[in-house]
């Protein structure tokens, strides 16, 4: 069985702008056309629906922050070629397209020890290596040591890629990817408690 984004959005609970751009990111598998509508398979659908959320209270700190992004876009920046996510990018392309320019308190980032990269409310990529930051004269920040812990190629399953180096790293890619990360937030950056209050 097959659902328009809109079905499938509303399964979600989520809007449809917001369930397009798991779509466009390249992350859902089976997908198809019917003219110009996108079809989505009712299984994959149920596999979104059913996805734990992140267990934040198994990390060292009381909070975290969340970085937010779109489908990865092109852009002219120095240094690279998109800002964003998208499952087809390359490890090198995704770390580029996530470590910054970021409108954020760079300290407690750094603090949090771990930066999980959502798109649409999940987990698609972990970045660790926050200790160092740079700011522009935007005010925006980047952290050049960041490190790419890993990332997520299909959400369905999910299918992850962990490309950390040290077991600590892994282990956070490995606790935290696909999984469901509600925040909040004007910006690109949120920051969510670890904790949940008793």
């Amino acid at each position: 069985m097959l659902l328009t984004t809109g079905q499938a959005a509303e399964e979600i609970g989520c809007a449809i702008t917001t369930f397009r751009r798991i779509v466009r990111s390249g992350l859902l598998p089976g997908l198809s056309r019917r003219g110009v509508r996108v079809m989505v398979p009712l299984a994959v659908v149920q596999a979104l629906t059913t996805r734990r959320h992140a267990p934040l209270d198994q990390l060292d700190t009381k909070e975290i922050a969340v970085l937010r992004v779109d489908t990865a876009q092109q852009t002219e920046e120095p240094g690279r070629n998109w800002i964003g996510f998208a499952a087809s990018l390359t490890a090198e392309d995704l770390l580029k397209a996530l470590r910054g320019w970021w409108r954020c308190d760079a300290a407690s980032v750094a603090a949090g020890g771990v930066l999980p990269v959502t798109l649409s409310g999940y987990v698609v990529a972990v970045l660790t290596g926050l200790e160092r930051w740079e700011r522009n004269d935007q005010g925006r920040h980047a952290f050049p040591d960041a490190r790419l812990a890993g990332y997520v190629t299909d959400l369905a399953t999910p299918r992850t890629t962990i490309t950390a180096e040290s077991v600590t790293d892994r282990r956070l890619a490995e606790l935290l990817l696909g999984t469901r990360l509600v925040s909040h937030s004007g910006g690109a950056v949120a920051y969510v408690p670890t904790r949940t209050a008793a």
